[in-house]
Order: C-alpha cells, then structure tokens, then sequence
C-alpha cells in the first residue's frame, strides 16, 4: 500500500479541482459528496498506508517516493517527492481523519451559506497543502506547502468577505505570517549555500558533518528556521493574528486549530531537530519562548467573552506546551500532545459551532447560559474535550501528553526548574479558563432560546472526537502506570530520544500527584468563582485595577497597540509622505506616454478597408527590406 503514498495528497487536490471548476453548477449534496469524499478517501489510503508501514516496514523505517523533478537548473536540483517515516505517518493520519470528520461536520453546518461549492474547494486545498508540507522529502517542497496552507487560511478567515472586519482578519494573518515565511526562506538560502542540498535527511547529515554544536552558521540557520515556525504556529512574538483569525467560519477554525497550519511550527522544528541540537542556544530560545507564550495565552483566555476566541488562546498556550516539549528534547512527547491536541481541540470548536448555530450565531458567553439540558449530547461531548484539555488525571488523553510534558521539562537535560514551573502554573490557568467556559456556556440560567439544533452530520464527528480525546492518551502510559510506549517507540525510529536523567519512578509519581492537583485546583477555582460564588469575582472586575487588567488581557497583553504604534502608523505615515516622491513622477510620465501613444494610434483606425490593406503591404516591404539590407 505504500506505492498508494502520492495519492493522499493528491485525492484533496483532485476534490479542489472539480469543485473549483463546476461547484457553482452542481446541487449541494454533489459538493459535499466530492469535498467530504475526497478527504475521506485520502484518511483511507492512509490508514492503509500506515497499516502496510507497521505491518512490514521499509528499510530503514522510511519509504521514499519520487514522482517527477520538479527544478534542475545551475546544479541545484528539487524534487516532487515524498518521504513517509514514523514522523509524518502519525502527521497524515491526523490530518486526514481529524480532516475528514471536520469537512463532515461542514456539510450541515455550512448548509444554507452562499459559495458552499467554493468553501469545500478551499477546504481541500488546505488539506492537501498541508498534507504537502508533512509528506515533501526537501524543504522546497515543504515550502510549497508551507505557502499553501497560508494561501488557504487567508481565503478562509475571510471566507465571508462581504464583512470588512473578515477581511481585515484574513490580511492580518496573511501578512503576520508573511514575517516568518520570509525569515524561513532566507533560512533556506543559508542552508543551501552552506550545505548544498534541501533533501531534508541529506541536509542533516551533512550538517552534523560539517557543523560543530554551537557554530555561527547553525544558530544562524536554526534561528531563521524558528522564525518560521513562530509565524506559523502562532507564538511569540508573531501571535497576534491568531485570535483574529476566528472571523473565519467555525469548522475553518476547527482545521487550522487542530490538524493544519498552526501546527507546521511544530513539525518543522520536530522534522529538523538535528539544526536545533548544533544550536544549543536556538534550542533553548524554543522552550523559553513555549513557556512564556502558554502563560501569557492563558491569562489572555481568561478575559475573553467570546466562546471561539477563548479557544483561539488555548491553542497558542497548547502550542507553547508543544514548543516548551521541543526546547527541552522531548521531541516524542511534543507529537504526543499534537495528536491529543487535535482531537480534543477539534471536538470543542465543533462544540463551540454548534452553540453558536443554535443560539442565532451567537458568541457571547454571558448571553448563553443553561444549554446542559437544550444539547446535552454536545454538553457531554464538550464536557469530555475540556476534560481533555485541562488534563484532569487518568480519564483523558490530555493528562497523559501534558503530563510527560511536565515531566521531561524537570527531568530532561536541557530542562530545570523554572520551564516545568511555568508548564505547571500554564496548567492551573488552563483548567481556570477551561471551565470558566464550562460554567457560564452550560450552567446557570438560559439568556438565549434554542434556535436550531444539530442534525447527524453534526453530532457523529463530534462522538468520534470525544471517543479518541479520551482512547487517544492510552498509546503513551507512564512508567508509575502500565509502561506502555506504544506511540514514542515507534517514533523513536524517526527523532532522537530524551536525554532523561536517571531518577526514581516514584520522583515522577510526585510530579504527577502535584500535576493533578493543580488541574484539579483551577477546576475547583472555576466552579467557586464563576457558578458557586461569582459576586467576588464581579467585584474585582468593576474596581480600577481589576478592569485595567481585564482590558489588557482581553487586548492580548497590547500587542496589537504596541505593533500598531511601532510599525503600522508609521508606514502609513512614510507613504503618505512619499506619494508624490520622484519615481511617482517616473511611473506617471510613463503612464502619461502610454496614454498619448493610444491616442495617437486609434487615429488610424479609421475603418477604411484599402487603407489597413495599404498599410499591411508598406509593413510588409519595410520588413522585407530590414531583413535584406540588413
């Protein structure tokens, strides 16, 4: 099955194409049919892939697949080409599945939206753009990818274009991670210069030939790569278009949270984890900037009102976990938490979709209220997914991945301290903000009367996500547990292991005790102060500094303000200044010759026959007589 690799990608590629061409023309049903089928067909062939991969695995651990040469030119040469190891087969299978259960859920809930062709269209496009990125076997091709997915998440944050704030939205998430594209692509040409090749798996060899830990060119290279992922995955400082990004329709934030885009920093960094090893310094700067974007994501949680922005913030400070994972080696455990990640994210913005969708497209939280007994199988579902996400112990998948997280940030080499301390206060702050949603979405009195309740196609992903984002944690038990490393065993033939210091397994047992306790705690918290007791939260909120820094936290901590002030005015200013300048003058006077030089040849269209034939023949004889004499 592994020869079917190519047709992974290129299933969503092929749903794009006959959307993009007839979707205006064929009935609703026909659409969702191609744009759900061709995602669904490609989640197939890769658990079939994936099955063949596991059953008989390549040589090596890695099977590569070589469709054309795509460049050869000056002797640099790229391919189209695929790369499939233990890495990229968990990507793909969370990416398709988790995909496909996201384009079903679409198929109702975009039902009655004007361009229902076109969204599916785009719909595919990202998947197979992403699919691109995980899958190329060099990092032009990655690149393509890279791009594409950025392309998709600009036509659908402003799918709904008719409202300018949507398309303000997508232009800020285009244009912010345009910033760490262009540092990566800069990153690229460092590489090739140096090394002489993108292949990704010879780029890495050669660099651990030629480069020492430490040198100028890694920490160059590995810094300009990060940059990229920065943009991408949404953290610091390039996190501000994320929560923007939310103008987009629910199930577009659904696959950009939880199997595309924010989580190609992630992959990047996993996939050339052999640059950030030479550049030890780089690697730190990944677990410090993790840390601190999960803190300061979390607190930002806890001010918002809007139900799809709180989660907005929960993936830029679950993303941090993942980076915190990355900077301190535990590169199994990073891919751990993006595949429970996936599932549990999902399932809460398909939860948070079908709120808003009942309630008139409502977001508002404190305009909801009481919806435990209106929808209680999605009540249940979202319940289980926040669960998940503030890992409360041994019942979710979330505890477990978060949980290794913590743990190798102690106990890791590369780890102390101060990073576990700050991945433990990030866990107080998301269990808090995570049932504060809870609390005031689903408890207390109804504010708003049910206006449309989900049909199948809504409620079937949304069973399917609670199931994996509580089955999903039991392939990675620790060792206080059962011992069970299903799922970094087998990545273990793709990325280094942890260096984890040799300490007593009841030493990680007291981690996950004060872990536990912790969630439990913000759990607790939320239920006092936002259900039980809420007057003094009420109160805090109305005095001075309680509602100064409540409107710094929902602002974001400022970014927006502080960017606006530093770059965008700033460059409005200088081409407000600049609009008259010399080349102005330049493209005008062009533009004033063209102008003049159509004017004075329509005077010879005068519609005379014998006149046109005559200046053919005068045509004809110049020609002839350049071509003679000369």
């Amino acid at each position: 099955m592994l020869e079917l690799l190519s047709l992974i990608p290129m299933l969503p590629f092929a749903g794009f194409l006959v959307l993009i061409l007839i979707g205006s023309r064929i009935s609703r049903t026909a659409v969702a049919v191609i744009g759900t089928g061709a995602v669904g067909l490609a989640a197939a062939v890769a658990i079939a892939a994936a099955i063949g991969f596991i059953a008989s695995p390549p040589s090596g651990y890695a099977y590569a697949q070589t469709l054309w040469t795509w460049i050869e030119v000056g002797g640099f040469g790229a391919r189209a080409a695929f790369y499939l190891d233990a890495l990229s087969l968990v990507m793909v299978l969370v990416i398709t599945v988790v995909g496909f259960l996201i384009h079903l859920y679409s198929a109702e809930f975009m039902a009655t939206e004007e361009g229902y062709g076109r969204f599916f269209a785009y719909m595919n496009l990202f998947v197979g753009s992403m699919l691109i990125l995980v899958l190329a076997d060099n990092l032009l091709f990655l690149y393509l990818g890279w791009e594409g997915v950025g392309l998709c998440s600009y036509l659908l944050i402003g799918f709904w274009y008719r409202d300018p704030a949507n398309g303000y939205a997508a232009r800020k998430a285009f244009i912010v991670t345009r910033i760490g594209d262009a540092a990566m692509a800069v990153g690229l040409f460092v590489l090739y210069r140096n090394l002489g090749t993108l292949q990704i798996q010879e780029l890495l060899r050669r660099a651990s030939e030629n480069w020492p830990v430490g040198s100028g060119i890694a920490v160059a290279a590995a810094a300009l790569i990060l940059a990229g992922a920065l943009g991408k995955s949404a953290q610091l400082p390039l996190q501000t278009w994320l929560p923007d990004a939310m103008a987009g329709p629910t199930p577009v934030s659904a696959l950009i949270h939880a199997a595309t885009m924010v989580t190609a920093g992630v992959y990047l960094i996993a996939r050339t984890n052999l640059l950030f090893a030479l550049a030890p310094a780089v690697q730190s700067a990944v677990a410090a900037i993790g840390a601190l974007t999960l803190l300061l994501a979390g607190c930002s949680a806890l001010a918002q009102h809007d139900i799809k922005r709180v989660l907005a913030y929960s993936t830029i400070s679950q993303i941090g976990y993942m980076f915190l994972a990355l900077g301190v080696g535990a590169w199994s455990a990073a891919i751990f938490h993006f595949m429970t990640h996936a599932f549990f994210k999902a399932l809460l913005f398909l939860c948070a979709g079908v709120v808003i969708n009942a309630l008139g497209h409502e977001h508002n939280m404190f305009r909801m209220g009481g919806l435990r007994r209106d929808l209680p199988l999605t009540f249940w579902t979202f319940l289980i997914g926040s669960a998940s996400l503030s890992a409360l112990p041994l019942i979710d998948a979330g505890f477990y991945s978060k949980d290794l997280i913590l743990w190798q940030a102690w106990s890791s080499e590369k780890g102390g301290p101060w990073l576990w301390a700050a991945g433990l206060a990030g866990a107080l702050l998301t269990s808090l903000y995570t049932f504060r949603m809870v609390f005031i979405t689903f408890f207390g009195d109804k504010k708003t009367a049910i206006a449309v309740r989900p049909g199948t196609l809504m409620t079937i992903p949304l069973v399917i996500l609670a199931f994996f984002s509580v089955a999903g944690g039991f392939v990675e038990l620790p060792e206080t547990f059962l011992d069970f490393h299903l799922l970094s065993d087998f990545l273990k033939t793709a990325l280094p292991a942890t260096p984890v210091g040799s300490g007593p397994v009841h030493g990680e047992l007291l981690f996950q005790v004060i872990a536990s306790a912790v969630s439990l705690a913000g759990l607790f918290a939320a239920y006092l102060f936002f259900l039980r007791r809420p007057g003094p939260v009420e109160v805090l909120a109305e005095k001075r500094l309680g509602e100064r820094l409540r409107r710094f936290w929902l602002s974001g901590w400022g970014f927006d303000e502080l960017y606006d002030a530093l770059f965008v005015r700033p460059f409005l200013w200088v081409a407000r200044i600049s609009k008259g300048d010399l080349f102005d003058l330049i493209y005008d006077g062009v533009a004033w010759f063209s102008a003049l030089l159509h004017k004075t040849l329509s005077l010879t269209q005068t519609g005379k026959v014998r006149w046109y034939a005559m200046s053919i023949l005068i045509g004809a004889i110049i020609a002839l007589g350049v071509t003679v004499f000369l």
